[in-house]
């Protein structure tokens, strides 16, 4: 292997964003802690090309590490983007990580790990073969069993997130707003569980983004999916979601009256080839102004969970009236990918994608 340019960081460090001193239990006011703090980190490269900073969100049961090294030992996309003139700040996640969870009692319980749910949708999907995509999988570093030092070095990452999808919104969305303003305008990259704030942040700061890369976003819309291996392949479940993308409302035009829902109705078939049947909002549509102000990539992978339904994502995004390029990764030439981009052996191909496109929206 060629070896690669030493970096030259002209300034890297660390702080928190959100959070607020509130009491350590509901009866015991006079004990006070931070919660709802959310731990950043940077680096800023001595030659800094693209005008704007790149903010990176890890998804479910993830921390930061996903950006920063891939479990094999390969450079991750923090690397990738610094070497290309971008200054980068990674995040851990609200209650993950180095972000301390501090208030279990205001915001609830967090999810169990469970590394044959890992096994399924992260690291070997082509062994159970949930959904049709998932055969096509082939590009895990390693060999994807314990043992394996790629394997282990993943799944010894992994940490709990918050139960309540609603309160990882709330207390994520608060956080990154802070963040945009802190550093914006800036790039948000979110990815899967993430792609929910990312939302957030967009219709609460339009003007603080300059582009947003949602990598396989949270979805489909209006409620989520279940994968139930063949014939069927895909159920509906789960909540409704109250902004169509997640469980925190957005700026709608015109407004949605206070206790009234979106208007839902289903496709009659699916798009394509085992693919689910969208969600739509019922016409006339309403719209996301807001979220229109922003540039929009939506990445997709050929082998994950995500592949049968990104497209609806788009597609209520669109009806929304918000550009977004939806681009499909196996259009690109890149092949046998899962959910986790950035840590597969196309990494580096894939965060070359989104490089490009970036590189488009700023000329």
């Amino acid at each position: 292997m060629q070896a690669r340019e030493p970096l030259v960081i002209d300034k890297q460090g660390w702080f928190y964003v959100g959070g607020a001193y509130t009491p350590v239990a509901p009866d015991r006011s006079d004990r006070e802690h931070v919660t709802g703090q959310m731990y950043v980190e940077f680096q800023i490269p001595h030659h800094q090309t693209c005008p704007f900073p790149i903010i990176m969100v890890h998804g479910g049961q993830q921390t930061g590490t996903n950006w920063t090294g891939t479990p094999d030992g390969r450079e991750g996309w923090v690397q990738f983007f610094l070497r290309r003139g971008y200054a980068v700040y990674v995040v851990d996640q609200v209650a993950r990580g180095r972000s301390a969870h501090n208030a279990p009692e205001r915001d609830g319980a967090l999810a169990p790990l469970d590394r044959k749910f890992a096994d399924r949708r992260f690291i070997a999907p082509e062994r159970t073969a949930d959904w049709p995509q998932a055969v096509h999988h082939s590009q895990w570093p390693g060999q994807a069993q314990p043992g394996d030092d790629a394997y282990d070095q993943f799944l010894a990452s992994q940490s709990p997130s918050l139960a309540s999808y609603q309160r990882q919104q709330e207390l994520n969305g608060d956080a990154l707003v802070a963040l945009v303003e802190r550093i914006g305008p800036a790039i948000l990259v979110t990815h899967s569980q993430s792609g929910a704030f990312g939302w957030i942040v967009a219709d609460r700061r339009p003007e603080k983004l300059a582009a947003l890369v949602a990598l396989e976003p949270n979805g489909p819309p209006a409620r989520d999916v279940k994968n139930t291996g063949a014939p069927d392949w895909f159920e509906d479940t789960g909540r409704w979601k109250i902004s169509g993308l997640g469980d925190v409302q957005l700026t709608w035009d015109p407004p949605l009256p206070a206790g009234e829902s979106l208007q839902w109705e289903k496709e009659p078939a699916p798009q394509g080839e085992h693919c689910v049947r969208c969600w739509t909002q019922v016409a006339p549509a309403r719209r996301l102004p807001n979220l229109a102000r922003v540039k929009m990539l939506v990445v997709t992978a050929d082998a994950s969970y995500h592949t049968p339904y990104d497209h609806c994502t788009v597609q209520f995004l669109r009806q929304a009236g918000v550009e977004v390029e939806h681009v499909y990764l196996a259009g690109r030439g890149i092949t046998g990918t899962g959910h986790m981009l950035m840590i597969e052996k196309t990494s580096d191909a894939i965060a070359g994608v989104v490089h490009d496109w970036l590189k488009d929206q700023f000329k």
